[in-house]
C-alpha cells in the first residue's frame, strides 16, 4: 500500500464528521508548519535529504497527536515501517487537540534539529506558550489542558524513538563521506568544482538504504536508464545535446522558473520545504477541517521522505554524470550552466520526484483542479547576478506544479530530460 492509500483517513465503517470536528480550528497546524518552515530556513548543515526526513516525521507528529479526536481519519501507525502502535488517549476523557498538536510539535521540531541555535529554539517556545495561552482561555478546564498537552508529547516523544532507529538519524553531522568509494571516470559523475558545496564530496552516498515510512516502498525497484554513450546518433547524447541548446537561448522567464524551484539550501527551505509550503498555501485556500490539514502534512512529508530515500538508491546505483562536464567534453568545450550543480549525480532527478510525490499526496485530497498562487519565495531579494526577481507562480492544478519544478531543472542546466521524465513518473507511481 502507498503513501496516499495509507493515509486516506477512513475507519472500517464510513462515517459523517461530528460537528466537533468541523469545529476545530486549524490556525494551530497553519502556525506550527510557517514555524517549521522558517525554522528550517536558518538552520546550518542542512541538505535537501535530511530536510525531507525532518518533514516526515514532522508532518507524520501532526497528524497522530490529533487523529484519535476524529470517527472519521484513524491512526496509520500500525501501518508504518516498525512503529506499531502509538499511545492511546484515555477513554472517556476530554482533550483539546489542538493543544495536543502545539505540545508534539514543539518537540519533535527540537528533535529533528538539534543542533539549532538558541535563539531558533526560542521562537519555537514562544510559539508554544502563545499557543498554550491562547487555548487556555479557550478551554477552562485545566486538567483537560494538561491532559492533552501530555498526550501530545507523548506522541511526539514515541515518534522520535522510532525515527533514532531508520539510518538518517542526525544525519546533518554526516553529510559527506569521505570512505565512499565512487566510480572515478569521464563516464560518471565526480564532484563538481564550482558547484553548490565547497566539499569535493558525494552528499549523502549511503541514504538509499534508509528505512521508509512504508515496508512496499523499501521493495520498489530502481528504474533502468538510457547507457552511457558519447555516439552523436545515441539517445544518451541527444539529451544531452537537449540541455545544451536549451542553455543557449534561456528566455526571461526560464531563468525566472529555473530561480524559483532552485530552492538552494543555504538560502531557502529546500526543495522538500518547499512542497511543505505548497501544502500550507493550499491548507489556507481550501480550509479544511483540522484533521484533514494534519492528513496533508502527514501525506507530503512522509511521501517526500520515501521519494528521496528511493531517488538517492537510484543515483547512487548508476552514478550518473551531469550535463556540464559531458557537454564540454563532446560538444562545447567552454559551456556553462545556469544553476550550480549540486554535490551528488544526477540521475533521477530529486527535484521532479519529490515535487511529483507531493503532488500526488495533495491531488489525494484536494483533487488536482485546485487554482492557486506559489508565494512560497515572493519577498525574497532579487537575484542580482542572474537578473532575476522573485515573483510569485500561478497554477491551475497541483499537477502542474511538478512539472514545473521538473522542467526548472533542464533550464537550470543540471539535469537532462531522461533524469526529469523519470523522476516526475517514479515520484508519482511509487511515492504517490
Amino acid at each position: 500500500m502507498g503513501l496516499i492509500g495509507l493515509v486516506a483517513g477512513c475507519t472500517t465503517t464510513q462515517k459523517d464528521p461530528e460537528p466537533l470536528e468541523l469545529n476545530l480550528s486549524i490556525s494551530v497546524a497553519d502556525k506550527w508548519a510557517e514555524m517549521t518552515l522558517n525554522h528550517l530556513k536558518v538552520q546550518q548543515l542542512k541538505t535537501p535529504i535530511y530536510v525531507s526526513r525532518s518533514l516526515g516525521y514532522i508532518g507524520l507528529t501532526i497528524y497522530e497527536s490529533v487523529v484519535n479526536g476524529s470517527v472519521v481519519y484513524q491512526s496509520v501507525a500500525p501501518q508504518l515501517n516498525g512503529l506499531g502502535t502509538l499511545p492511546k488517549p484515555e477513554k472517556d476523557k476530554l482533550y483539546d487537540w489542538e493543544t495536543s498538536l502545539n505540545a508534539g510539535q514543539a518537540y519533535i521540531i527540537k528533535q529533528m534539529w538539534q543542533h539549532a541555535m538558541a535563539i531558533d529554539n526560542k521562537r519555537l517556545d514562544s510559539l508554544e506558550s502563545a499557543i498554550y495561552a491562547e487555548r487556555n482561555k479557550a478551554v477552562t478546564d485545566t486538567a483537560t489542558l494538561g491532559r492533552s498537552k501530555r498526550y501530545g508529547l507523548s506522541i511526539a516523544k514515541a515518534i522520535y524513538e522510532w525515527s533514532k532507529t531508520d539510518g538518517g538519524h542526525l544525519g546533518y553531522l554526516t553529510n559527506f563521506d569521505a570512505k565512499y568509494v565512487f566510480p572515478r571516470t569521464n563516464t560518471n559523475w565526480t564532484p563538481p568544482l564550482n558547484g553548490q558545496s565547497s566539499v569535493l564530496l558525494p552528499m549523502h552516498a549511503h541514504w538509499g538504504k534508509n528505512r521508509t515510512f512504508t515496508s512496499t516502498n523499501s521493495q520498489l525497484p530502481v528504474p533502468e536508464m538510457i547507457p552511457y554513450s558519447d555516439d552523436k546518433n545515441s539517445a544518451f547524447f541527444k539529451d544531452f545535446k537537449e540541455v545544451y541548446d536549451i542553455q543557449l537561448a534561456l528566455t526571461q522567464e526560464q531563468k525566472e522558473i529555473a530561480n524559483w524551484w532552485g530552492d538552494d539550501p543555504s538560502d531557502t527551505f529546500a526543495p522538500p520545504g518547499h512542497s511543505y509550503s505548497l501544502a500550507l498555501q493550499i491548507l489556507r485556500l481550501k480550509k479544511p477541517t483540522l484533521f484533514m490539514a494534519a492528513q496533508s502534512f502527514a501525506k507530503v512529508g512522509m511521501s517526500v521522505a520515501d521519494a528521496f530515500i528511493n531517488c538517492w538508491k537510484c543515483k547512487y546505483t548508476y552514478h550518473s554524470v551531469r550535463p556540464t562536464p559531458y557537454i564540454r567534453r563532446n560538444i562545447n568545450g567552454a559551456f556553462v550552466q545556469y544553476w550550480p550543480e549540486p554535490p551528488f549525480p544526477a540521475f533521477a532527478s530529486g527535484h521532479a520526484t519529490q515535487a511529483s510525490s507531493a503532488a500526488e499526496a495533495l491531488i489525494s485530497i484536494y483533487g488536482d483542479n485546485v487554482t492557486f498562487d506559489d508565494m512560497s519565495h515572493v519577498g525574497r531579494p532579487k537575484d542580482v547576478f542572474r537578473n532575476v526577481e522573485y515573483k510569485k507562480r500561478s497554477f491551475t492544478s497541483i499537477s502542474q506544479t511538478a512539472i514545473e519544478c521538473g522542467i526548472s531543472r533542464l533550464y537550470g542546466g543540471i539535469h537532462t530530460a531522461q533524469d526529469n521524465i523519470v523522476g516526475l513518473a517514479e515520484g508519482k507511481k511509487n511515492w504517490g
